[in-house]
């Protein structure tokens, strides 16, 4: 627990400021860019993740499983698992490259070949860059694991900054190609890396890292379509083109105040993932799953809290045009909370390598969020989106828990667990239905007394302030 403490300390701090970072383009490109100019950018960028994903073919967490598996070079499987993906990342972009009028066609970017061109460059090159991250996890250099990212995310706002506030350019095309110029410098800090590796291909042990991974590889693509679906869904589906993609923008501009939540469970995942996997010979391993998975959901509902106590003041993040979406964040943080529960369940099918069963679990999932789009989105617009990842989410995650329950038990604290559910849905009750007639600063007065109130029942049932580091010791006195 205190391994992972630290480096979800590090890996939160790398993600957690980054995106706040990060946060500061989004006040910047909900105000020089118009919503169908940043429906745009939403929908690109889901494309985006989806081809990430298939390319990567389930590969990270594969390499985790194999590097740690005895009679297995750590060095080869990485060379191994490198190559694979480099492979498909070099033959994505040449198909790319071929066939881009007819691309732009099928997803109405028939006028924009420039943005699909300069989007496959920066898939292709995240790509190669996935296995190198994964191998300085394994090799707990978190520290360089978060300046690699942190040094994306300050080229990326410096850049923006430059371009879009002192030099006064209002193209959207810049945010593509400020995105490919950042990606391609970040691949340099994986030199040393590679300049010392061992280089070998091992095309046996590659099959067995496939037999591995191809559910793994399902799982994936039904987990990102479960995050992506809507904002692919909506243009194609939604009766009206050019309002579509400024509804769309709207969402895009909102669900990126919800994405705390999503900094917090990538930040324990990084962290997370190694751990579970060295851990996973120790006789005590469910007791360790069980202890991390209960304190993933009471962080996470601190989160979700401190965003819905301040959501007045969060939501200047965003131009005035896009607060109408408002409404779409604490359904959007709720699905995110229960996504990460569901990757916390996933590890009983990952560990005893029956990953077939997350590909279902995964899929069940995706069928109940598509359903939800493709149904609601031409009435109820981007509302239809927020409720279909809260369904699809859910329908993994209870699957997931029944089924390992039987399969591989683990002693999850559920009293414990629904008590502070329970705790959340009052307090979020209470902030919510305040009369919006009340000042400003008395409203947010009587959130953060809620606010306190959760924290101090963390304190007094689940993390005494004696046991902490270094300021337990002035409570022990």
């Amino acid at each position: 627990m205190k391994s992972l403490a630290k480096d979800t300390a590090i890996y939160g701090m790398s993600s957690i400021v980054g995106r706040f970072l990060n946060y500061m383009l989004v006040p910047l490109y909900t105000r020089v860019l118009d919503p169908g100019e940043y429906g745009v950018v939403t929908n690109l960028y889901g494309y985006v993740a989806l081809i990430l994903v298939i390319l990567t073919f389930g590969m990270e967490t594969t390499f985790f499983r194999f590097a740690n598996k005895e009679g297995e070079r750590p060095d080869t499987v990485f060379t191994t698992s490198f190559a694979f993906v480099g492979t498909l990342a070099a033959i994505f972009l040449a198909l790319v490259t071929l066939f881009v009028g007819p691309i732009g066609g099928m997803i109405n970017y028939q006028d924009h070949h420039d943005y699909i061109l300069m989007m496959a460059v920066v898939v292709a090159i995240d790509v190669v860059q996935a296995i190198p991250f994964c191998y300085l996890r394994f090799r707990k250099q978190a520290l360089k694991f978060a300046s690699l990212k942190m040094l994306f995310i300050l080229l990326n706002i410096g850049l923006n900054l430059l371009y879009f506030v002192a030099l006064g350019i209002r193209d959207v095309a810049y945010v593509f190609i400020l995105n490919l110029v950042c990606s391609g410098l970040v691949t340099f800090g994986f030199i040393p890396e590679l300049r010392r590796m061992k280089w070998q291909f091992d095309g046996q042990l590659l099959r067995r890292m496939l037999s591995y991974t191809w559910p793994l590889f399902v799982l994936g693509i039904a987990g990102i379509l479960n995050q992506t679906a809507d904002k692919i869904i909506f243009p194609l589906v939604y009766p009206d083109q050019v309002e579509g993609k400024a509804l769309l923008g709207i969402y895009g501009g909102c669900v990126k105040i919800a994405m705390i939540m999503a900094m917090i469970t990538q930040a324990f995942r990084y962290a997370y993932e190694p751990i579970v996997f060295a851990q996973s010979k120790e006789k005590d391993k469910n007791e360790t799953y069980a202890l991390g998975m209960k304190y993933f959901i009471i962080f996470t509902l601190l989160a979700f809290l401190a965003v819905m106590a301040y959501l007045p003041v969060l939501q200047n993040i965003v131009g005035p045009e896009y607060r109408v979406g408002m409404r779409v964040v604490p359904i959007v943080m709720a699905a995110e909370i229960m996504m990460g529960v569901y990757f916390n369940l996933s590890f009983w099918y990952k560990l005893i390598d029956k990953t077939i069963y997350g590909a279902w679990f995964s899929l069940a999932g995706c069928a109940v969020l598509f359903a939800v789009n493709l149904i609601f989105i031409p009435t109820h617009n981007y509302m239809a989106c927020a409720w279909g990842g809260f369904a699809g989410y859910g329908t993994a995650m209870v699957l997931s828990y029944i089924v390992g329950q039987k399969k591989n038990p683990i002693p999850y604290p559920m009293k414990d667990i629904a008590i502070y559910v329970l705790i959340t849905l009052l307090f979020f009750g209470i902030m919510t239905y305040l009369p919006q007639e009340w000042p400003l600063l008395v409203r947010l007065g009587l959130n953060t007394v809620l606010l306190l109130l959760f924290a101090a029942h963390i304190v007094y049932h689940d993390l005494p302030l004696k046991n902490l580091p270094v300021v337990g010791k002035y409570f022990r006195r």
